[in-house]
Parts: structure tokens; sequence; C-alpha cells
């Protein structure tokens, strides 16, 4: 058994676990099976948007990179489609432009850090503080309303009973997967975060690649936006506030190694619901944020520290072979 099967099952476990917490805290409510439904659908609306960001954020921690504009990248995007020159040219125009312009602040970050060479974690932190000052300069500090009856239907309409958020996470992270596991492009990704300069040797435009992965991470912030947005009918400068902070959260508690080279988009979405139930079941209990987000704090240095040891032992274990490879064998001597 992998070690990514392993850890998505102990995720998987995670989840049953607090179920478990939900049943013994509020036996009344989870004892009934209709209420249960509803509530795990609410579970999947409340992480969808959060997911399909994170979907972009795995890719481009493997490829070695961090992007803490994320958040921003939504609310700029969640803005400008809902000012009311683009409004008049209906969904279709501000499907558009929330994806145009989150592309484009990706791909800005992308020149920065690959070309620029600027340090990810500076580079995206600028931009952070940049898009969010551009998005109260679009909305004059106003919450903008979303007067378009099909965005809106996005948050309500249920085809086959299922909510269509639930549908576009599940089909940005099928498409992610894909992406991942079965493309050049992802094998690439993994390649370039594991070790830049073996692939760049082995042919592979680094710089170019990298630039690809925050294009990604921008679109994935632009379908997040229209999500968001019409989940509130609205936009807002302050919207999406932290959502870095839960998508490298969920990309860690995953399995996705900090240092690039190694994620999978699976562990990266187990990591979403884990927060979004627990988010759920505090929600439940009537119990404050705070808490919460000590829990949450809880559970990524827990991570981390899992992830620290396991990647030592994984070296030492790697050291060793290479020792007794180079060892010479002794030859016997005669007499």
């Amino acid at each position: 058994m992998t070690d990514s099967i392993r850890r998505n099952l102990g995720l998987a476990v995670v989840l049953v676990a607090l179920l478990g917490i939900g049943v013994l805290t509020k036996p009344d409510l989870y004892g009934d099976m209709s209420w249960l439904s509803n509530n795990v659908l609410t579970i999947l609306q409340q992480a969808s948007a959060i997911g399909v960001i994170t979907v972009g954020m795995t890719f481009v921690i493997i490829g070695g990179g961090i992007d803490l504009s994320v958040g921003a990248i939504v609310a700029v995007a969640g803005v400008w489609s809902t000012t009311l020159s683009t409004q008049t040219y209906g969904a279709g125009g501000m499907i558009f432009t929330a994806i145009a312009v989150a592309v484009v602040v990706g791909v800005i970050n992308g020149v920065l850090i690959a070309y620029g060479r600027l340090v990810p974690f500076i580079a995206t932190l600028a931009m952070m503080v940049a898009a969010r000052g551009l998005a109260a300069q679009i909305s004059g500090k106003q919450t903008q309303i979303s007067a378009d009856a099909t965005i809106n239907a996005i948050a309500t309409a249920r085809p086959f009973g299922i909510p269509v958020l639930i549908l576009i996470f599940a089909a940005v992270a099928l498409a992610g997967w894909v992406l991942l596991n079965r493309t050049t492009f992802g094998r690439r990704t993994v390649a370039v975060g594991g070790n830049p300069e073996a692939a760049r040797l082995a042919g592979i435009n680094v710089k170019l690649h990298t630039l690809l992965l925050y294009a990604l991470s921008g679109l994935c912030c632009g379908i997040g936006a229209i999500m968001l947005t019409a989940q509130a009918t609205s936009a807002q400068a302050a919207m999406a506030n932290l959502y870095e902070l839960d998508a490298i959260a969920a990309a860690i508690i995953g399995g996705t190694l900090l240092s690039g080279g190694r994620g999978t988009i699976a562990g990266a979405l187990f990591g979403v619901l884990v927060f979004s139930t627990i988010t759920n079941l505090f929600a439940v209990n009537n119990l404050t944020t705070e808490v919460q987000n000590m829990v949450k704090g809880a559970i990524i240095v827990t991570a981390v520290l899992i992830q620290q040891v396991q990647f030592k032992s994984l070296t030492t274990f790697m050291a060793r072979q290479r020792l007794r490879t180079n060892t010479p064998t002794p030859t016997p001597t005669t007499t």
C-alpha cells in the first residue's frame, strides 16, 4: 500500500470520526436521515469553491511554489465581473471576465517568479496586497450585487437532485486528477518541484512551466470567484478572506509536500472535506469561530510534523541504500 493511499485512508477515518462526534453531540439531528443527507450536501457545497481553488494551489505547491494571493485573486475577479458595465454582457460576459482577470493575475505572478526570479512567497504576498487594493478601488469599498439570474442560479440549481456547485467541484477535481496523473504536464510538475535543475537538464522549460502553474492557479480562482458570487449573489473586496491559508492547509494535510515534488489531488480534496466538516460540526454545535481556528491550527501543525518525520525517514533510508550500493565488496585474500 502506497503512502498516499494510507494517508487518504487516514483522512477518511478522520471524516468518520467527525461524523461520530456529531452523532454523540447532536444525536437528534444526526439520527434523522433526511437531515443528515441534506447536511452532507451542505458540507459539499461549502467545500466547493475552496475545493476548486485548492486544486490549483496543489499544482503550484507540487511544482515547488506557493500562492498567497488566491483569496485576493478571487476578490478582484469577483468584483470586476459584477461591475454594472460587465453585467450588461450577461452571464457569459461575467464568467469570461472573472476567468480572464484571474488568469492574467496568475500569469503576472508566474512572470515575476519564473522570469523576475522573485521568491514565490514575496511575489504572491505583494500580489495579495495589490489585488485586494485593486478590488477595493473597483468596488469603491461597496458590495456589488449580482443581478444576473443565470449566475445566481448556479448556487440554487439542482439537476438530478445534485447542486450545480458540487458538480462544478467534481468536474474541476476530476480534470485536475487527470492532468496531474495522466499527462506530461503532471509529470513535469512533479519533476520541476522535486529538482528544478534536473528537470532543466532533462529538457523541461522550467520557467515556462512555472508560469503555467500560476496561470492554472488563477484559472481555478476565476471559477471559484463565480461560485462564491453566485452563493452570495454579490461580490466585494473582502470576499474569500484567508482562503489562501485554507487551500494551503488542505493541500498539506492531504499529503502535498511543502518543498514540492510530491502530492495528490485526492489527498488535497480529503483535506478540504475535513476542514469543511469541522466548520459544519462547530456550526451545528454553536461553537465559536475562535475555537474552530485553534483546532484547524493544531491539525495543520500535526500534518507538517508528520510530513517532516516521514521525509527524514525516507531521506535516511535512501542515504543508507546509496552507501550500500557505493561500498565495494571486499575481495577475499589468499595465503
